[in-house]
């Protein structure tokens, strides 16, 4: 079984939110150094950089250990249609692990890495999840870059994360998740409001169809969802419909206009993957509009349900094939894993990945959640409560590089106001510290303009609960002030800031790194 296509040796960690945290990366997105294949043996040509959300996650602490086996352009949903090999669900080596993202789930289960990245366009980043009974988050689209990602349908795109539990996957979405202007798809997208008393969580309305075994772990998950909210019977006929668009519509066309040149009679091509792609170029501009039509009018008709429900709880598949089964008819079982995946990108909308009660034959059983765009933080809160984890505690990031660190005179002022740790950072490089005038020795950060590069200086991030803030800022006396500071991953947070015409330029401080460093030297007493 192939999991890896090319292992890296580790580096050093970076100080940040994941430190030391591995990582492994599906093959069609970018590791500097490293060939993309995209399961593609002919691509051997080395990435010139990293993918926008790597250089992100390995800002953040992270660290690659190397690129994962795929569904030849994230063409599947089986994980077999690879001339690497075919991976296995962790639980059976008769059953699949899932595509098209199927070595980076298969990393994740099988304890090799910390987390992973994959794609999901039409269900890859949530049916090997549930295939190896792990996380799948799946966010808003544009939510994450897709600079350095090899496009399978660009305009659905979406960069997913992996982990074994929902708390390893939020921190890795909670990095990658930032506007790119380089993407075109990219957008600026706020989280939607938490919704406030208990959540209201849709539910099918009529039975699904699934094979016995998947049927009666459904029956089990039902039963559990009262845990999540108020359950609400729902209609799913036109999100069902919109699943049909994804292959049959001008998602195909976008496919052949992405890799179709790809597809030739070479034997490194799958030949399930060039017979699906290539319907793609006979397809014509009015059978495109007809289906751009066709998706408007069944999104309109999925509008009201979300004026009935927060979020809703569906199986991720309908039976969990056997790789003989796969072989025997790779088109038809691929189509069928993606009744209840495909629609969730063409009606803009989030999704998380997560295990429900595993079925009698030992197999995972593998649940989502859906939202419309922007409410990913709410649908991942509630999948953490349904694995027995802590959802997150709304709050304000705050970066403190003084007083205020742990251990320090005004740490206080933070801690009793519950404020927690989140993690260990630097600010951008171009940031300098100064000695601040007052009773208590603290310091002031300013930005160089024009810049200085440096090192960046090292801060502590709390999360401060938001209704807390006002008497936060209370305490603090100018010349310093609350405003926005850069982390040396781009990261945007609040933090300690000093106007430049208010410090003293004898008593610049920056060399030091820190302020821990600073008192170390004895100069700070």
């Amino acid at each position: 079984m192939t999991v890896w296509i090319t292992r890296v040796a580790p580096t050093e960690p970076r100080p940040g939110p994941l430190h030391g945290l591995t990582m492994a990366i599906k093959d069609n997105i970018d590791l500097y150094a490293v060939p993309t294949t995209a399961g593609d043996p002919r691509n051997t040509m080395p990435a010139a950089t990293n993918a926008f959300v790597v250089d992100r996650l390995i800002e953040a602490g992270a660290v690659p250990l190397g690129k994962t086996n795929l569904d030849q352009y994230a063409t599947g949903l089986v994980g077999t249609r690879s001339p690497y090999g075919a991976p296995h669900s962790v639980f059976s080596d008769l059953h699949i692990s899932g595509g098209s993202s199927a070595g980076s789930a298969v990393a994740v289960a099988s304890g090799e890495v910390d987390f992973a990245l994959g794609t999901d366009t039409a269900g890859s980043g949530r049916v090997p999840a549930a295939f190896n009974g792990i996380i799948g988050i799946k966010p808003s689209k544009g939510l994450v870059s897709t600079t350095g990602v090899v496009p399978a349908c660009r305009s659905l795109d979406c960069v997913t994360v992996f982990a074994r539990t929902v708390d390893t996957a939020r921190r890795a979405f909670e990095v990658m998740a930032a506007y790119d202007p380089a993407d075109p798809y990219s957008r600026k997208l706020p989280p939607a409001p938490r919704p406030t008393g208990p959540q209201r969580i849709g539910v099918p309305d009529k039975p699904l169809g699934l094979d016995p075994l998947h049927e009666q772990a459904w029956t089990e998950a039902l039963e559990q969802a009262a845990k999540l909210g108020d359950v609400v019977p729902v209609d799913l006929t036109a999100l069902l419909e919109t699943a049909d668009l994804l292959y049959s519509g001008p998602w195909l066309a976008e496919r052949w206009l992405a890799f179709g040149d790809k597809l030739d009679d070479d034997p490194a091509v799958d030949p399930t993957v060039r017979a699906i792609v290539r319907k793609g170029a006979a397809l014509t501009a009015s059978e495109t509009f007809a289906g751009f039509d066709r998706l408007a009018a069944l999104k309109r008709r999925t509008e009201p349900l979300w004026t009935e429900i927060d979020a809703l709880l569906i199986p991720v598949t309908e039976t969990h094939p056997t790789l003989e089964e796969v072989a025997a008819d790779p088109i038809g079982v691929n189509s069928r894993l993606g009744r209840f995946t495909n629609m969730v990108n063409l009606l803009d909308l989030c999704a998380i990945a997560f295990p429900g009660p595993a079925r009698t034959d030992g197999l995972p059983f593998g649940v989502q959640l859906l939202a419309p765009a922007g409410h990913d933080h709410l649908i991942i809160d509630l999948a953490a409560v349904w694995c027995g984890e802590q959802p997150t505690t709304p709050g304000v990031l705050l970066a403190v590089a003084g007083a205020h660190l742990s251990g320090q005179p005004l740490n206080k002022d933070l801690v009793l106001r519950g404020a927690t740790l989140a993690f260990e950072s630097r600010t951008a490089s171009d940031y300098r510290m100064f000695l601040v005038p007052g009773p208590l020795p603290r310091p002031g950060l300013t930005r160089t303009d024009p810049p200085v590069v440096g090192s960046g200086i090292e801060v502590e991030v709390w999360r401060l609960p938001t209704e807390e803030l006002g008497g936060f800022l209370t305490t603090i006396a100018p010349p310093l002030a609350i405003g926005p500071i850069e982390l040396a991953d781009g990261t945007q947070v609040l933090g300690f800031v000093c106007t430049a015409d208010a410090v003293d330029p004898t008593q610049e401080i920056t060399a030091s790194g820190s302020w821990r460093n600073y008192l170390g030297t004895g100069l700070g007493t």
